[in-house]
């Protein structure tokens, strides 16, 4: 069972209300009192309820000038804390006790600000960013051209759009406009130098157009959406479970970065038709891994900010999904980018 150890100060005269909230939340909880300081209080907090726990402190102590809450991972708690449908805990109000599939999919899930804390760094425009984007594209680039599928791998385990892509899902899914500003500035960026990168690579070294782990890079297939609708969900799954950083680069960036690489080499060799393909590509698998990743962040409970903002991103998404869809479906007709 996943638990958090929650860290709260509050100046004495909120006591009572805190031991309220916190009966409602968590079954251990104790104080400790420092002279000339707030109020310490720490409990174990199962990691379901982690969530609604922060959202009611905000609620009632964010105007308290001296209000602190931290958030710590446990790796054991002894005597163990019990999870299941009998001894869950019933939501504070009016609110339902959560359904069978609503319990199964937010048992594990790291709080929102959890999750806003893993993301916010990799948003950064820096230079470790651009140069890992930048070699990442390069090691994907140099794999196809030597058809060495472990190389490619290699790249993808670096996972420079990683925080980018996870960033723009999360910030739909929330509605943080900031956030999502921040995400598509990254992904942008780290595209283009992605593209830059496998340019590079095309002066640099002799390219055989027809190499299939290149040209695989251009040919867009239904199969092609169902991986990126796959990466997108199994790659948020993973991270909101807060599992390796690598492991969910491995699902986004397969669907990402080699297509990336692939055009920038197209394009350089001065075969645009083909980088322009890969491009293609590119775009369904990111419109996918988005439209995945809102879904499967909202089957989780993440709660938005505002339904119709987050309805009206999602419905965008989908548009463009099945747009794309019907350009892929025409080419695939017509024969355009097939062998």
């Amino acid at each position: 069972m996943s638990a958090r150890l929650v860290e709260i100060f509050l100046p004495e005269e909120q006591i009572g209300l805190l031991e309220t909230i916190l009966t409602r939340h968590t079954r251990r909880f104790w104080r400790e009192s420092v002279p000339g300081r707030p109020e310490k209080y720490s409990c174990i907090v199962q990691q379901r309820y982690t969530e609604r726990l922060l959202d009611d402190l905000g609620d009632n102590f964010g105007d308290v000038e001296t209000f602190t809450a931290y958030v710590l991972e446990l790796e054991a708690v002894v005597p163990p804390v019990i999870e299941s449908a009998e001894t869950e805990l019933r939501p504070p109000g009016q609110l339902r006790p959560p359904t069978a599939i609503e319990r199964f999919f937010t048992r594990d899930r790291i709080s929102t600000d959890e999750l806003y804390d893993d993301i916010a760094e990799s948003l950064k425009i820096r230079p470790d960013f651009l140069v890992t984007v930048l070699l990442s594209s390069v090691i994907a680039g140099l794999g196809m051209r030597s058809g060495q599928t472990a190389v490619v791998i290699g790249a993808m385990i670096i996972a420079p759009l990683l925080g980018p892509t996870m960033g723009a899902a999360l910030a739909a899914t929330v509605g943080d406009r900031r956030m999502g500003r921040a995400a598509g500035a990254a992904l942008v960026t780290g595209a283009l130098v992605a593209v830059l990168a496998g340019m590079l690579v095309g002066w640099s070294v002799e390219i055989d157009p027809a190499l299939p782990e290149l040209r695989n890079r251009t040919i867009v297939q239904p199969a092609d959406i169902a991986l990126a609708l796959a990466c997108g969900a199994a790659g948020v799954l993973a991270f909101s479970r807060a599992a390796s950083l690598t492991l969910v680069g491995v699902m986004v960036a397969v669907a990402l970065v080699p297509p990336l690489s692939a055009a920038g080499i197209y394009i350089a060799a001065g075969n645009t038709a083909l980088g322009l393909d890969a491009l293609f590509l590119f775009a369904i698998n990111l419109v996918c891994v988005n439209v995945a990743g809102i879904a499967t962040f909202l089957v989780q409970g993440l709660p938005p900010r505002d339904w119709r903002m987050t309805s009206g991103i999602l419905a965008v998404w989908v548009l463009l999904l099945l747009l794309l869809t019907s350009l892929m479906a025409g080419r695939l007709v017509l024969g355009i980018g097939a062998f």
